[in-house]
């Protein structure tokens, strides 16, 4: 490099230099211009970001509600067991849909006798739970569990083996659960829910304690773990007892109920095989021609996620339409108040002009102020849409959760909105005559 050419650039350094030093100090007395106008017209300024404040709100309380409840969900479908493939009479279904076909509504329930076939013949099934549940339904509650004059309502009775804690992922606090014994035997013993615990014996040991049920007496042998409200059910109002001895004791739930087959793998890579292996061992038992489709169903968590995140996406999608309508309004409110500002103050644009302020001043200045309104209207909006979520979660058993990105986004997307709405006024004033805005009254 010569001398000469080192010179021109050393001496082209100080003049970029004060180039952003002045841009810096024309920035910094628009945002001055910016407030002065945003404070003598507060009523004015109120309105025309309202339809921001909406806007920014709606996105923020819908993410926070929404990013909450897929947690919740999605927490809960976990808690089962990321390698659980169930194996059950009709496809799980998320979200709205017609009623099935004749052809689905007349399948054949699966029965106990197809959980001891994938038993014995997918060795690579670390456990498979045959689950008979009874819920209320036509009539036929679930009957009452009693000790000495304490009373405690089930909300679902279960026929299970010795597999259902391993498969589920639920496990007994005291004493201990079902055993293979205890079905070959058709032993009259029972598990319990942590809640019924308390209900039937305050203060008490409930082992060894034998309740009534139906008529009939059962030996507790074991409380589950308390599991505590979730989205889907809580264990701590159940009640367990053999399968075995469930058909026996209730047959007409038997006849009218068939049972869901919970399985696991003995590793984590087994999980599609045990799938493909059970699903052909089910079409056989249920002779299923080659060339028609499973008459059962087959539910794994990791497809129920994919589902239920297609589901709340489609709903985001909704809200994020619904709120962006407002932010256009709200833009659109900020330009129509940017070019009623710059007819106001067509004199002050004069002097401006008149005493050395060019063009881009000009448009520093408005853009400056185009964008302070929306980014308020934005700030008001995140702290509606965190109160609202805070209510939400508050007054209801949903759990928000308001991510960073969702606030940045609603921050980001407000200050853009007065950017781009307010170029074409900011351009107007640019482009005044400085004789003619002078004359203006």
């Amino acid at each position: 490099m010569s001398s000469d050419t080192l010179m021109l650039r050393l001496g082209r350094a100080p003049e970029r230099l004060r180039g952003a030093r002045d841009l810096a100090r024309g920035v910094l007395e628009s945002a001055r211009f910016a407030r002065g106008a945003l404070v003598s017209h507060k009523l004015r300024s109120t309105l025309t970001v309202l339809g921001i404040v909406i806007g920014v709100a709606t996105v923020i309380s819908m993410v926070s509600i929404i990013e909450g409840f897929n947690r919740n969900v999605i927490g809960n479908l976990e808690r089962f067991g990321a390698t659980l493939v169930q194996f059950q009479k009709f496809d799980s279904r998320f979200g709205p849909g017609g009623p099935p076909d004749e052809s689905i509504r007349n399948r054949k329930n699966l029965t106990y006798e197809d959980s001891l076939a994938l038993k014995a013949l997918v060795p690579d099934m670390a456990a498979v739970s045959p689950e008979r549940y009874w819920f209320p339904f036509d009539g036929q509650q679930v009957p009452l569990a009693k000790y000495g004059g304490e009373e405690a309502q089930p909300d679902t009775m279960v026929g299970v083996n010795e597999d259902y804690p391993a498969a589920n992922n639920q496990y007994v606090g005291e004493g201990r659960f079902i055993t293979a014994s205890d079905v070959q035997r058709s032993a009259q013993v029972v598990v319990i829910g942590d809640e019924i615990a308390q209900t039937l014996f305050p203060g008490l040991d409930p082992l060894g304690k034998r309740v009534s049920i139906a008529g009939r007496t059962y030996l507790v042998v074991g409380v589950m773990e308390r599991q505590g409200q979730s989205f889907f059910e809580s264990v701590d109002q159940h009640l367990y007892m053999p399968i075995t001895t469930f058909d026996s004791h209730f047959p007409w739930i038997k006849r009218t109920v068939g049972v869901n087959i919970a399985t696991i793998p003995k590793n984590a890579d087994l999980m599609q095989k045990i799938m493909d292996e059970g699903t052909q061992v089910l079409r056989i038992r249920r002779k299923v021609p080659f060339n028609k489709p499973n008459d059962f169903g087959i539910r794994t968590n990791d497809a129920m996620v994919r589902n239920f995140k297609q589901i709340t996406g489609g709903i985001a999608l909704a809200m994020v339409f619904i709120a962006g309508i407002s932010l256009l309004v709200g833009g659109v409110g900020v330009m129509n108040i940017m070019l009623v500002t710059v007819t106001e103050r067509t004199r002050e644009i004069g002097i401006r002009k008149a005493i050395g302020a060019v063009k881009r001043d000009i448009v520093i200045q408005f853009l400056t102020e185009a964008m302070a309104l929306s980014a308020i209207g934005g700030a008001i909006g995140i702290s509606v849409g965190l109160a609202i979520s805070t209510v939400v979660r508050k007054v209801s058993p949903l759990a928000t959760a308001t991510p960073l990105w969702s606030i940045l986004v609603g921050l980001g997307v407000s200050i853009s909105i007065g950017l781009f709405f307010g170029i074409y006024p900011a351009w107007k004033a640019a482009r005044l005559d400085p004789v003619e805005a002078l004359r203006y009254e």
